[in-house]
């Protein structure tokens, strides 16, 4: 079992270094949306650290795009000395961040956490069947990129476009069997994860079926290690 870190809402408020964890679908792009939005962090997506380094044509990104432009992972060794580099580049600055995407397997978190420790691990806790019938919902307008889902953003008429009237479609990887072993993965790949930072006593996990339930939980928790934008204010 996995032990969750007990909740001091004494904490000092301070600079803070955080990272985010959720299975596809659990809502975790909405929620760091709403951190960034409320708290003074800097939303770090180790996805967009890397097309911006193969984009600028960095050193580093000439060494990324070796392996990303064939298809290959990029190995563990150059992932680190990309998001640890512009973590640690971050840290000096004295600004807090909320990362997200990276790590992706224990041996990166064990090195991750020697370059750039983190302080808190926000890990959303969201039922694998709940997130199946979301996501079997969702149906997109893929000229325009617009997306609804059948329970709580339904199109007008049923498997059409509100603003142009054209077919709705659904991506091969939201069909409910798709999902299911994308959950697999994900499971497989952050549990032992997960176990590394319950261990070093960073990790927090928030529970529920929806964002609006967690991200209360999540607010609640956050304030109390760093001030939200509104008491600045």
């Amino acid at each position: 079992m996995i032990a969750i870190r007990t909740i001091n809402m004494s904490s000092t408020k301070r600079i803070l270094h955080a990272l985010i964890m959720g299975a596809p679908g659990s809502g975790k792009g909405t929620v760091s949306e709403r951190i960034v939005q409320s708290f003074d962090m800097l939303h770090i997506s180790s996805g967009d650290i890397l097309r911006n380094m193969i984009r600028e044509k960095t050193e580093l990104g000439i060494q990324v795009n070796k392996f990303v432009s064939t298809g290959q992972l990029v190995p563990d060794e150059l992932m680190l000395k990309t998001i640890g580099g512009e973590l640690n580049r971050l840290s000096s600055t004295d600004r807090s961040w909320l990362l997200d995407g990276f790590p992706r397997t224990k041996p990166q978190a064990l090195n991750l956490f020697k370059i750039a420790p983190v302080q808190v691990v926000i890990s959303l806790d969201v039922p694998f069947d709940i997130i199946i019938n979301r996501i079997k919902g969702r149906w997109i307008h893929a000229p325009s990129g617009r997306v609804y889902n059948t329970d709580f953003n339904a199109p007008k008429v049923p498997g059409y476009d509100d603003e142009t009237g054209e077919p709705l479609m659904q991506r091969d990887d939201d069909k409910p069997e798709s999902v299911k072993k994308r959950l697999e993965i994900y499971s497989e790949m952050a549990g032992p994860i997960l176990e590394y930072y319950a261990e070093q006593n960073v990790l927090v996990k928030f529970s529920g079926q929806t964002t609006n339930e967690i991200w209360p939980q999540v607010y609640k928790y956050l304030s109390t290690r760093i001030e939200p934008k509104e008491k600045r204010a």
